[in-house]
């Protein structure tokens, strides 16, 4: 059996600052949308990666591996996204099987309007707190964290 290498004082207060700060950014970024525009962090996300494709599409499984979500979780939030008009699911014209995730005039309209919005907020309580060279050291850290996680076996 291989022996815990527990976590030093510095390293604990490293973890947990990580863990809080992420979750309270997050709560934040959430509350500025849905005040300001009736939409969730995660729809916003949704549309986001939609609308940085060149046809406003992604392949559902695809979008689900995008955000870090599961199939089964993105399908019910895709499903609430498309009763209110922002996505649309078509069939996959090359696999029968998939299905494809579309981005709709109402939901880019959304998009634009929020995206000011999530952009003051993350510099307001990310981006301005950092330095030029603490946000490199961030962008390099979670680059490096993002490629050993994707890297790894599922």
């Amino acid at each position: 059996m291989t022996e815990v290498r527990w976590l030093t004082a510095p390293e604990q207060d490293a973890w947990r600052s990580y863990v809080v700060a992420g979750l309270r950014l997050r709560q934040r970024l959430h509350r500025e949308l849905t005040e300001a525009h009736q939409v969730s962090l995660a729809d916003y996300e949704v549309l986001v990666v939609l609308q940085v494709q060149e046809d406003g599409r992604r392949r559902m499984s695809d979008l689900a591996s995008d955000l870090g979500s599961t199939k089964s979780r993105l399908s019910h939030q895709v499903a609430r996204m498309e009763a209110n008009g922002y996505v649309r699911r078509v069939p996959d014209p090359e696999d029968k099987r998939g299905v494809i995730a579309e981005l709709t005039p109402a939901g880019d309209a959304l998009l634009e309007r929020a995206a000011p919005t999530h952009v003051a907020g993350v510099r307001q309580h990310l981006i301005d707190l950092l330095d030029p060279a603490e946000q490199q050291v961030v962008g390099t850290v979670f680059s490096r964290v993002l490629e050993h996680l994707t890297d790894l076996p599922e």
